[in-house]
């Protein structure tokens, strides 16, 4: 049998995604409730869900303590998953342990945030002591600038250029034209990505995702209960993360992602040649490329070759990458741009994708990134999933 032993009878069902708003009036506490609301549907009611995981980056006052007072939630299992990009695949993980160890039987993963100015100017200057102290205060004034930096260290290192970035962000808006919650759908040409107005660097207007407000969400249950519930599921074959990889690198070039790559397909019993699509967190292009090296699509230096090579469109017969056109074309809505790789993966297959299933979609890989602290991310995790029936 495939997978790890540790996620047997463990299955991932019913992904929800709350339509995506580029601002909103109201806090996140409404689109995460918004997703448990369609998760307690799919459970049977909801008092069925007695496990729940949150993330999110504005909903400070509150905790997932205290929303659970605000749904109405009785709860046996509670944990909150502050990783940024990396919060989908964790949040899988743990609440896959605990329903081993039998402390809930259905658990909700809901990641959710609203969008508008002064949110995202408050996560930026405060999120964490480093950038309080060391960044914020002297102009690197959010993501942009750290982003700029390893992009441009990447660039220098190996030499991609531009255009190399532009394929990427082509083929996945090429994705989302399909994709029926992406906020981003028209066809994006080479000459439009490469006049795109400069941003900081050498990172231009389409090289940077959109805030927007917006939730995802899935289940995390015993395959028993799936089928109670006819729910269509998908196997959880190996789930991994880390934290702090290769500190002693000057500058990010390399996410954590290949310390953990021969252990997953491993556990998992399948070889790259076994993929059939991969997810990656695309909060700027250079981060996917890092990704699909990390991995061990290409070698460390080669994505840009490997995305010149492959065709990554949900439609085009090569690896289909993004396949929802990711945060480049769907925006990212705060921390629930960690779990939208996840639940498209989901969707695919268990053959439920919103207009742009892979054809013969059977096994998915999902990878996440996240916690940057100016020069580097401090978060990585990575997940190989298969629809339930591709596993007997």
């Amino acid at each position: 049998m495939l997978g790890d032993s540790r996620y047997s009878g463990i299955v991932i069902a019913a992904p929800v995604s709350v339509p995506y708003a580029r601002k909103s009036e109201h806090g996140a506490q409404k689109y995460i409730g918004a997703a448990l609301a369609a998760l307690s549907k799919s459970a049977g009611g909801k008092s069925n869900i007695d496990g729940v995981a949150i993330s999110s980056l504005t909903m400070a006052p509150d905790s997932a303590s205290s929303l659970s007072e605000y749904f109405g939630l009785t709860l046996g299992w509670l944990e909150q998953t502050p990783f940024g990009g990396a919060s989908g695949i964790i949040a899988m993980k743990r609440a896959a342990a605990a329903i081993k160890l039998n402390d809930a039987q259905i658990i909700a993963c809901v990641a959710g945030d609203a969008s508008n100015g002064k949110a995202f100017r408050e996560i930026a200057a405060n999120f964490s002591t480093f950038t309080q102290d060391a960044s914020y205060p002297y102009g690197a004034a959010g993501p942009n600038t750290a982003f700029s930096l390893i992009t441009q260290h990447y660039m220098d290192r190996f030499g991609a250029t531009r255009e190399d970035f532009g394929r990427l962000c082509i083929a996945q808006r090429h994705n989302a034209g399909s994709y029926e919650p992406a906020l981003f759908k028209e066809p994006l040409s080479m000459e439009a990505y490469m006049a795109a107005r400069q941003i900081a660097g050498p990172l231009h207007l389409l090289d940077c995702v959109m805030p927007c407000a917006g939730a995802e969400g899935f289940l995390v249950l015993k395959e028993e209960n799936a089928r109670e519930l006819g729910l269509p599921f998908a196997r959880i074959l190996a789930a991994n993360e880390i934290h702090n990889a290769y500190p002693d690198d000057e500058i990010q070039y390399r996410l954590g992602h290949d310390i953990l790559r021969d252990r997953l397909f491993a556990k998992a019993r399948l070889s790259r040649n076994d993929i059939d699509l991969i997810e990656t967190y695309d909060d700027y292009p250079v981060i996917s490329m890092m990704q699909l090296e990390d991995l061990g699509f290409c070698e460390k230096g080669e994505a840009a070759r490997f995305i010149r090579d492959t065709d990554t469109r949900f439609d085009g017969g090569g690896l289909p990458h993004n396949t929802s056109g990711g945060q480049l074309s769907c925006g990212q809505a705060g921390a629930a741009g960690g779990f939208l790789g996840l639940v498209e993966a989901i969707r695919q297959v268990t053959s439920s994708a919103l207009g742009n299933q892979v054809s013969n979609a059977a096994t998915a890989l999902v990878s996440g990134y996240g916690m940057i602290n100016y020069d580097r991310g401090l978060a990585a995790s990575a997940a190989i999933i298969r629809g339930s029936e591709c596993n007997g």
